[in-house]
């Protein structure tokens, strides 16, 4: 509303091109539309290094009706007021100003916080009942109200190799051997990660594995499960399973030019009962029953709720020397079908578009896609097609046939998106509404040499934003050093990553680490990823310990002795003797029974100041726990006056 009070209400980017183009502002606070006088547009950069002047126009549109403005201006006044108050009552009570606290919360009626921190302000810093203050911390933690606070916390990532356990015997006969391009599913049930297929570096692979988490050992369903009347030896083909109804799908696979003939194009799809262990042949040839071609380096998703399977993209195979294949003829991809497994008819949903209509998808090879259980989307992100790779993002609403772009994949924010190449792996947590991703190798594939690099990427749904949890720029010519090695995967492309979200634990096998001094070698380790954020126990554990920590060092200054017997019985209960800084932290504190009180009390201050401003510290420190909505407002007083 006024020139010197801006907020950020946007950052972006406009493609080099005369093509209209729209974007959202952000227009609300707490779900309160706000109003705006004045929009200021600052160009962030010019266009290539041979700058040409250009001339661009924006419109801007609003909502200027007075019936809708005028509530959202007073909203906006009443607001400010509010806020300005609550500052004054924070500034007021954190100097001890007592009387003119209570005097203007007593005109005002407004209130500073929720009332709980108000009864741990007095616990705290009027009485200093530290056990009171424990006991609210506690309950606190236990309803739930740091969930908010976890929620926004970096994930650290845990990987740690899998060994699984060996029968007598020959060792490899009890593990999946070295492959890329095969597929897992995890059944989340039973926790019991499955692999079918691959290419070992020389040949495709028909054998079928069973992992069991619980008992940390593979067992061998089948050696080859076309024998058993299931598909035939494949790599680059996609499975997915019904949790429910334990049954595998399995859909598509990679042939070689040389061995392409019409016979051979077949596209055709399987079922596996896990229960009854046996295949059933669901269709001869896709394609004639409605569904896709024979395509490879698609992707497949299960809707066990409606029994519906989705399978979207992947390069259509074509017959050799036929007309489609002559070197000037581009690729083809096929469309976004669904499949439905009661009826077990197909349903084309979206053909491949080249046009970037509003419901137009563009088909592509080796992307992402997820289906999310709670509100019913696919999310489709990444990929190729031919030699471009695509960055763009969209979701597809299953029930209401809806397309929505997330990112065109155009815009400036590339730094806070995961790099696309042709090898990023994801995964789906509907519970904490995210999407994980697992990028290997880099997009430039001339130099892959040098920048071989696995990084973990979280999108928020919510939020519509990424965050990159960890990189490792791993050069592989310098042959890194064993313990790397051994502490995470090296960076590989045509592995596979599957994930338990019941129990957070994300499972990878195998694949290509790109080495082009030995072409044909796969990897054969097994990994887990755990995602670490601080727990509930955790952040009790450590408020416990400033609580604690405070309290000792105000009896330091009274009574030496019982703060002495207090460091050893209580404090140390509290500390995390594994973390060496808190370690370090702990072994320092007895100094403070060697301070006399006049050491700890600035000029100027009374004791009693001295202790109230050091409560008010600690409060202040805890109330960063909780949730936005219960806390003083996040600013001083005080730091509003410039100089």
């Amino acid at each position: 509303m006024s020139e010197e009070n801006m907020t950020e209400l946007l950052s972006s980017g406009l493609k080099n091109d005369y093509n209209k183009e729209t974007f959202t502002l952000k227009h609300k606070i707490d779900e309160q539309m706000f109003p705006c006088r004045f929009v200021k547009i600052v160009p962030l950069m010019s266009w290539g290094p041979s700058f040409n002047f250009s001339i661009w126009y924006i419109e801007l549109h609003g909502i200027e009706d007075p019936d809708v403005v005028q509530p959202c201006l007073n909203w906006y006044s009443k607001y400010r007021e509010q806020e300005a108050i609550r500052l004054c009552l924070k500034h007021f009570r954190q100097h001890n100003y007592t009387e003119a606290f209570e005097s203007l919360q007593k005109k005002t009626r407004i209130a500073l916080e929720h009332p709980m921190l108000t009864h741990l302000h007095d616990c705290l810093v009027l009485q200093g009942d530290f056990d009171a203050c424990e006991e609210l911390i506690d309950k606190a933690v236990r309803d739930g109200l740091f969930n908010q606070y976890i929620s926004q916390q970096e994930y650290k990532p845990r990987w740690s190799q899998i060994i699984p356990k060996c029968n007598k015997g020959d060792a490899d006969d009890n593990r999946p051997g070295m492959r890329g391009g095969h597929q897992m599913v995890i059944d989340v049930q039973t926790e019991t990660v499955y692999l079918f297929g691959g290419w070992d570096g020389t040949q495709d692979l028909a054998d079928f594995w069973a992992y069991s988490v619980q008992e940390n050992q593979w067992a061998c369903i089948s050696r080859d499960t076309e024998k058993e009347n299931g598909p035939s030896a494949r790599s680059c083909h996609k499975m997915c399973i019904d949790s429910q109804r334990r049954q595998i799908y399995t859909l598509g696979r990679y042939l070689d030019s040389s061995v392409r003939n019409s016979k051979s194009l077949k596209s055709d799809f399987y079922r596996y009962d896990i229960t009854a262990n046996t295949w059933t042949l669901l269709s001869e040839d896709t394609s004639a029953d409605g569904g896709p071609k024979l395509v490879f380096d698609h992707q497949m998703c299960m809707d066990s709720e409606k029994h519906m399977i989705y399978t979207f993209g992947g390069r259509i195979l074509t017959c050799n020397g036929s007309v489609e294949d002559s070197r000037t003829s581009e690729p083809q991809f096929s469309g976004l079908y669904a499949f439905h497994c009661q009826a077990g008819t197909w349903r084309l949903l979206r053909e491949d578009s080249c046009n970037a209509g509003p419901e137009d998808i563009q088909s592509r090879i080796g992307h992402c896609m997820l289906f999310h259980t709670r509100n019913r989307c696919l999310y489709v992100f990444g990929g190729q097609r031919s030699k471009t790779y695509l960055n763009d993002f969209f979701s597809y609403d299953v029930d209401g046939d809806h397309v929505e772009i997330i990112s065109d994949g155009t815009k400036k924010d590339s730094g806070m998106v995961p790099m696309t190449g042709f090898t990023q792996r994801a995964t789906i947590d509907p519970e904490l509404n995210e999407i994980h991703v697992l990028s290997g190798l880099s997009k430039d594939k001339d130099k892959r040499e040098e920048n071989v690099r696995n990084s973990f990427w979280i999108y928020d749904i919510a939020r519509n934003n990424w965050s990159c949890v960890y990189k490792n720029d791993q050069a592989v010519k310098e042959n890194p050093s064993k313990t790397l090695q051994e502490e995470e995967p090296c960076p590989r492309f045509a592995h596979q990553l599957v994930y338990d979200e019941m129990h957070k634990v994300h499972y990878l096998f195998g694949g290509n680490p790109g080495k082009s001094c030995s072409p044909k070698m796969r990897l054969d380790d097994f990994w887990s990823l755990k995602l670490c954020r601080p727990s509930k126990e955790y952040l009790l554990r450590h408020c416990r310990y400033l609580i604690r920590k405070y309290r000792f060092e105000e009896k330091a200054q009274s009574e030496p002795l019982n703060a002495l017997k207090y460091l050893q019985n209580d404090l140390s209960l509290t500390v995390d003797h594994t973390d060496p800084d808190e370690t370090k932290e702990f072994q320092l504190l007895p100094t403070a029974l060697f301070k006399s009180s006049s050491d700890f009390i600035p000029l100027g201050f009374s004791d009693v100041d001295q202790t109230y401003a050091q409560r008010t510290q600690l409060f202040d420190t805890l109330v960063n726990f909780f949730p936005d909505s219960m806390t003083p407002p996040k600013g001083n007083l005080v730091d509003l006056i410039t100089l």
